[in-house]
């Protein structure tokens, strides 16, 4: 076609030329044949189009299937979706109200923590607090000279013992003074009796003496015949023996000495004290809480020293009180008759220092209130000078110090005590001090005010006074007190110099180091007390 195109010329196809004659000359044959052709053709094209409407039908039919296995799996998957979110939404609720319950219990658990160590807290506060005053008590009573004091009074005291006059000797009451004779002894003796099978039952169980067990069972019998003892018998016994009026003119002298009794009070404090100090240290441990663990450790340590001091310090007065006895007996003329029961009925009906002074003048409150800071010593002073409540309103520091009274502590104390009793009539003194220090410029404020600096110290108790209890502990509970070792008994002893009081009686003895601080124990101080 190119080649004739390149030339010029038209192509004619062939069967544009061929056809015709092929018309022409079969024409009439082919007719027939075209005819079948076309049946052939039209039934091919029937079956065809049958084939179709089939192939049509069955598409349909697949449509209408595949439409419903459509539908189907829609639902299908709708109700797998709509129970994966009911699924979701159940652990959903049930996570949030776990969470919820898990937050709760923290929120309860952190409360509670929180709760312990506020008590905790407190606790030691209190503690410090008491232990502060009794160091600043000791410091006071080494700088003020109330033992030596006491001592030589006791010295003139026992002077004037030594006389008895000739009334004395025909007002003894002889019956009452050995009855309260006979109960002493039997006080003393039943309390030695307790201390000594206590210990001997201690060292039994060690050693297992038999020796020590037949000395103890002889111990218990003779206490058990002191119980069965008539009382007549006794009184009688004692007013035959002269030995026995002393011991028991000794044991009173013991029990009435001032001195000794604010010893005894003032390591009964210190030992409960100590108790309260290692339930503390016990308590922090099992909190796993290490906050201020130094400042139990050095309040621990300062009271055991205050321990070891004073335990020195009853040593040494019972030793004086040895002496003065001896002094006694050796003064006292051989010949004289119940010597030791005038000397006993002396000390039983000598009047206590605050209902001496109550009767010199010195008002009843003032003298309780004395008594309370342990300063019995200046009782004297007020009764001397008249000073009363109205008066210490009208009296400055300055003015009790020229008095005698050193003690800054006490000159606080009673001006205190005196503005809260008639504070009109102190207000007055008071706006006067504040007119004369006005030229004088006040030093700036502390920004941290110290514990010791804003509480007022309140010395320990006297011999006088009775022994009030302290508030009862927060920390109070199932095994706070137990010994450490079986935790079964309740600690009973207090380990020297550590301070702590850990362990019972038997725990105890096969201890060479202090179970909580692995010190070495000197010594073991039994308690007797609860």
């Amino acid at each position: 076609m190119m080649c004739f195109s390149e030339l010029g010329e038209d192509y004619c196809p062939p069967s544009q030329y061929l056809l015709p004659v092929l018309e022409s000359d079969c024409g009439k044959q082919n007719s027939d044949c075209v005819d079948g052709i076309e049946e052939a053709w039209q039934s091919k094209f029937t079956d065809y189009e049958k084939r179709k409407v089939e192939k049509q039908q069955e598409k349909l039919a697949f449509e209408r299937h595949l439409e419903e296995k459509q539908k189907e799996h829609a639902q299908l998957l709708c109700m797998n979706n709509s129970r994966k979110e009911r699924i979701l939404n159940s652990v959903r609720e049930e996570r949030d109200r776990v969470e919820q319950g898990v937050s709760q219990q923290q929120r309860a658990q952190e409360a509670e923590r929180l709760l312990v160590l506020d008590k905790v807290r407190q606790a030691e506060d209190g503690i410090s607090s008491r232990i502060s005053d009794m160091l600043m008590e000791n410091k006071r009573k080494k700088k003020s000279a109330e033992f030596l004091q006491a001592m030589e009074e006791d010295r003139i005291r026992m002077e004037h013992l030594t006389a008895i006059t000739q009334e004395e000797a025909n007002s003894l009451r002889k019956k009452e003074v050995a009855a309260a004779m006979q109960k002493m002894l039997s006080d003393s003796c039943a309390v030695s009796m307790l201390q000594e099978a206590s210990e001997f039952r201690r060292q039994s169980l060690v050693s297992e003496a038999c020796r020590s067990l037949e000395h103890l069972d002889k111990h218990f019998d003779k206490m058990m015949s002191l119980q069965v003892l008539d009382k007549s018998k006794a009184i009688a016994h004692i007013l035959e023996e002269e030995e026995m009026q002393k011991v028991a003119f000794q044991a009173l002298q013991l029990q009435k000495d001032s001195v000794h009794g604010y010893i005894r009070n003032q390591i009964r404090l210190i030992e409960g004290e100590l108790m309260q100090l290692t339930k503390l240290e016990i308590k922090r441990r099992n909190l796993d809480s290490e906050n201020l663990q130094e400042v139990l450790v050095d309040q621990r340590t300062a009271l055991s020293d205050m321990l070891q001091q004073l335990l020195k310090q009853r040593e040494q007065r019972e030793q004086e009180l040895r002496q003065v006895l001896a002094e006694m007996e050796r003064k006292s003329e051989s010949n004289q008759q119940n010597y030791w029961m005038i000397q006993y009925q002396r000390l039983l009906d000598a009047k206590p220092l605050s209902l001496r002074m109550q009767e010199a003048g010195v008002e009843k409150e003032l003298v309780n209130l004395l008594c309370k800071l342990s300063a019995q010593h200046y009782l004297p002073i007020l009764a001397h000078h008249r000073v009363t409540t109205a008066a210490l309103c009208h009296m400055s520091s300055s003015d009790l110090k020229k008095l005698g009274i050193n003690e800054v502590g006490i000159q606080k104390a009673l001006l205190k005590w005196a503005h809260d009793r008639h504070p009109e009539v102190c207000k007055g003194k008071q706006q006067d001090e504040e007119t004369e220090t006005i030229p004088t410029a006040p030093s700036p404020p502390s920004p941290h005010p110290t514990t010791s600096a804003i509480q007022m110290p309140s010395p320990p108790l006297t011999p006088g006074t009775p022994i009030t209890p302290s508030a009862p502990s927060p920390l109070e509970g199932p095994g706070s007190s137990e010994c450490v070792v079986c935790m079964e008994t309740g600690a009973q002893v207090i380990f020297l110099p550590c301070g702590h009081v850990c362990c019972c009686q038997v725990c105890s003895d096969a201890l060479q180091n202090c179970p909580l601080c692995r010190s070495n124990i000197s010594q073991r101080i039994r308690l007797y007390h609860g």
